[in-house]
């Protein structure tokens, strides 16, 4: 922390506790509570009960939760593939190219997401590319919606590329695609799994474009979370919410593990 003062350091601690706590932390703690009680009682849960995880890690939760995860996975790969190629082709454009681009991928989202699944419900329920129904248009719907993060975030990491390391090799006769894969793509590897990550959190979360769009064989996470806390089961929805707080949180330890190892290659 930039704070040399003793005092400027208690009062950077003190505001980041005040900010931290009731934002952030105390409404996670909350859900969790929720998640290990049978009632509430004032404003306190109580009742406390391990009973709701048993059905949290099992049954049709189990099964959403392999389907979040899937569809995540799936879609952060995607995202990464086009956002990533795409920062990587824009860096060779005049800066209206680059404009352009930028703004063609932060387009969905700048618009509510709801707004983006409806979009891809219309132009995919008729043929020749009959969606509708299926695990796919989830699938692409979440790729759409988190492309955008992927590609913002390789552009500024091709920004900061130091480009005497790709003049050094193109001067000892190193072919653009030898360039692209043994020096510009391993220099880019951090805030490549950087962006993965920020990928897969999103679209674990991701409620309202899915919502519209989900066949009843293929319910998110975060569906079954709504679905059940909708029917009155906040307890055992509270359990479910912490399971995906809890999935999407090794996950992402998991990312900036193989990011720090990446750093230091």
């Amino acid at each position: 922390m930039l704070v040399h003062s003793r005092t400027g350091r208690w009062a950077a601690w003190s505001l980041f506790g005040l900010l931290f706590l009731p934002l952030f932390a105390l409404p996670l703690l909350v859900v969790v509570a929720a998640s290990l009680a049978t009632h509430w009682s004032g404003a306190f849960p109580s009742g406390p009960t391990t009973a709701n995880y048993a059905s949290a890690v099992r049954g049709e939760s189990l099964q959403a939760l392999t389907t979040s995860l899937v569809t995540a996975l799936v879609a952060s790969l995607l995202a990464l593939t086009v956002g990533g190629w795409a920062a990587l082709a824009a860096a060779g454009l005049k800066r209206r190219g680059k404009r352009f681009l930028d703004a063609l991928f932060m387009l969905p989202v700048a618009v509510p997401s709801v707004v983006v699944g409806l979009a891809v419900l219309v132009a995919f329920s008729r043929p020749p590319l009959l969606l509708n129904g299926t695990s796919t248009i989830v699938v692409l719907a979440h790729t759409v919606l988190v492309t955008a993060f992927a590609h913002q975030s390789v552009s500024a990491a091709i920004v900061r590329l130091d480009p005497a390391y790709e003049q050094a090799a193109a001067s000892l006769g190193a072919t653009p695609a030898r360039v692209l894969w043994r020096i510009r793509i391993p220099l880019l590897l951090p805030s490549l799994t950087a962006a993965a990550g920020l990928c897969f959190a999103l679209s674990m979360g991701e409620l309202s474009a899915t919502m519209m769009l989900y066949p009843p064989d293929w319910m998110p996470l975060p569906v079954r979370v709504f679905t059940a806390t909708d029917r009155g089961s906040l307890f055992g929805g509270s359990a479910v919410a912490v399971v995906l707080m809890a999935a999407t949180l090794l996950v992402l330890l998991a990312v900036s593990r193989i990011r720090t190892k990446a750093s230091y290659r």
